[in-house]
């Protein structure tokens, strides 16, 4: 799949869903849980043991899922991540390097920042959407007010995300969402009840598409 290909399937998606495990031994359950909900983008973190395994398997296991690498740090963890067959790359902070190597290899990226200027800044060095962080402290508010004076650059909120406020976060201008915690149900998990898993992407899911419709009647997609 071609760069512009998994940018414009993650935008279309709106939801990416951030998995933090402690072991591979339930990873297909999760993944295979929340794409029968309907999410089919995801991103396995870089402190997750066995994460560059992690990533091949499920690239071979479910071909049908996007998945990319988060959580990377450096140039080495990127390569490495790409090779292992990571689709896009996610990073928490601005780091530079990484979007290099993301350029040098073909795969989207989206690096984290928090300030306008840490925003503009990846944008110019070839982001592809731009990841804010912490979304559960700043809100769709700050997302508002960002897009005032930087419309062109695709905002993906990131910290506390939830269907309950994911709404919010689209109806200010965010271009997608990113869930984690909330979605990837830790009790839930331990508990073998990965139905919670299914039911939440879809409500998540639902949530999104409900706000793009009630938000497109107002202002169309600037990216």
């Amino acid at each position: 799949m071609k760069k512009n290909e998994i940018r414009e399937q993650l935008l279309e998606g709106g939801v990416l869903g951030i998995i933090r495990v402690e072991t591979l031994s339930n990873l297909v359950k999760i993944v295979k849980s929340l794409q029968k909900g309907g999410l089919r983008c995801l991103e396995i973190t870089m402190t997750t043991p066995g994460a560059l395994q992690a990533i091949e398997e499920s690239r071979e296991r479910l071909p049908d899922v996007l998945m990319g690498a988060g959580t990377v740090l450096d140039a080495v963890t990127a390569r490495e991540a790409i090779l292992a067959g990571a689709q896009f790359l996610v990073t928490p902070t601005v780091k530079l390097e990484v979007i290099e190597v993301a350029h040098r290899y073909g795969v989207p990226v989206i690096p984290g920042a928090m300030t306008p200027t840490e925003i503009l800044t990846c944008w110019e060095a070839g982001a592809d959407m731009v990841k804010v962080f912490p979304a559960s402290v700043l809100g769709p508010g700050y997302i508002k007010a960002v897009r005032g004076p930087l419309p062109q650059i695709p905002l993906v909120p990131t910290g506390g995300i939830t269907a309950e406020n994911a709404g919010e976060f689209i109806r200010a201008g965010a271009a997608m969402v990113c869930a984690g915690g909330w979605l990837v149900d830790k009790a839930a998990i331990a508990t073998g009840r990965y139905d919670v898993l299914t039911e939440k992407a879809k409500l998540l899911i639902q949530a999104v598409k409900e706000s793009r419709r009630l938000h497109s009647k107002g202002e169309a997609r600037s990216f």
